[in-house]
């Protein structure tokens, strides 16, 4: 059975008055949530895919199903000049046909070269599912207000996502043989099919190295020095790798919230995965799951609503850390605290919630059937909490 995707009635909400674009990692659902899902709430729609020589014709000559409600343009950016082709039959046909173009993460990237297209559509970024989206949950939190936690642990589905990720394919099939395949298929791909096709990298082996030992430095500070000592390779070289991974959506990172009442650290991010499947270790895994459900959520705050939403976290020269803080204009609105088992208050979130003024703060646990408040700080199941989100 298709399972409804999270941005679907926001996506087509957005189509009434402008085109709608949908980034994100590969094998994440874009193509399914386009043609599918979006696609079924209109009369009639056309799918065209880049890497189709048919579809190729039809777009480079702009000939179009007079009977569609829906344009769908999926790869189109490996067109070089996709966006004035976009731009020319967006303005001249906007009466007649709804416009929607998906595509890999260089779709991010190339549409951010120029602004032709400025004013035009709105972009999102589709994330892996998640327990919200999985229980099939709306989302119900208001920015700068507490979050409205409910009723549900859903233990099920947090175990089920901890061990094969939020990554349609393997999540649905639950097969640990399937996701080991999956895993090495995806990273083949990833170099293969998006990074040489866009990016010419001379030491394509030791960026395949990086990748293999980024999910062991997953939820510690992450020391490109230390990592260009690994690989005896440049800091330069690390530096542009990094980016890279994080620009096709393998990895990205987190930086501390800088503040003068708090002595920040102002150097090392923290490391993330998309796909936390990879991370064997377990306490890495699930603080890697808090961060991808909270980083999904900073996002749709960021791509629908359009407040200017962050995600950090707390470290100070004294080494107290919090793993998480959600800002809104740069205000902190609340921090979140991930433990696998350990249910005992930690002190650095008082700590922080005094210097910083935070509103509301976290400590989430892995264990299930836990709520309770102590000092101002609810400790609470991650099944339970991270269903508040979307």
């Amino acid at each position: 059975m298709l399972k409804n995707r999270y941005l679907t009635s926001f996506i087509i909400e957005d189509l009434k008055d402008k085109m709608a674009f949908v980034g994100g990692p590969r094998q994440v659902g874009k193509t399914t949530l386009c043609q599918n899902l979006v696609a079924s709430h209109f009369k009639s729609h056309a799918y065209f895919n880049w890497d189709n020589r048919t579809d190729r014709k039809a777009i480079t000559a702009s000939v179009w199903p007079g009977d569609a409600e829906l344009l769908i343009f999926d790869e189109i950016h490996k067109y070089r000049q996709w966006k004035g082709l976009i731009k020319g039959e967006y303005d001249k046909l906007k009466h007649i046909y709804k416009f929607l173009v998906t595509g890999s993460a260089r779709l991010d990237l190339y549409r951010r070269g120029g602004d032709s297209l400025q004013g035009r559509y709105h972009y999102y970024r589709l994330h892996p599912f998640t327990i919200a989206e999985i229980e099939g949950l709306a989302c119900r939190a208001s920015v700068q207000y507490e979050l409205p936690i409910g009723e549900g642990f859903y233990q099920d589905s947090l175990e089920a996502l901890d061990v094969f990720g939020g990554f349609p394919e393997p999540f649905i099939k639950q097969s640990k043989r399937q996701l080991r395949r999956w895993h090495n298929e995806k990273i083949e791909r990833m170099f293969r099919e998006d990074i040489m096709d866009v990016k010419v990298i001379r030491d394509i082996g030791n960026m395949k190295l990086l990748s293999d030992i980024l999910p062991s430095k997953v939820g510690s500070l992450l020391s490109l020095n230390a990592i260009r000592e690994d690989l005896e390779v440049s800091f330069r070289a690390v530096s542009h790798w990094m980016d890279i991974l994080e620009s096709f959506y393998y990895c990205f990172r987190i930086y501390p919230y800088s503040a003068k009442k708090i002595r920040s650290l102002k150097k090392e991010p923290k490391l993330y995965l998309w796909d936390w499947s990879e991370i064997e270790d377990e306490a890495a895994r699930f603080e890697n799951l808090i961060a991808s459900h909270l980083l999904k959520f900073v996002h749709f705050i960021v791509d629908y609503e359009g407040y200017k939403a962050e995600l950090y976290f707390l470290r100070d020269v004294d080494k107290r850390e919090v793993d998480f803080l959600v800002t809104i204009n740069g205000k902190p609105w609340f921090a979140v605290e991930a433990k696998l088992n350990d249910a005992s208050l930690s002190p650095h979130l008082i700590y922080f919630r005094e210097r910083l003024s935070i509103p509301y703060i976290y400590q989430v646990v892995k264990t299930d059937k836990v709520d309770k408040v102590n000092k101002g700080v609810r400790i609470i199941s991650a099944g339970k909490f991270l269903s508040s989100f979307i």
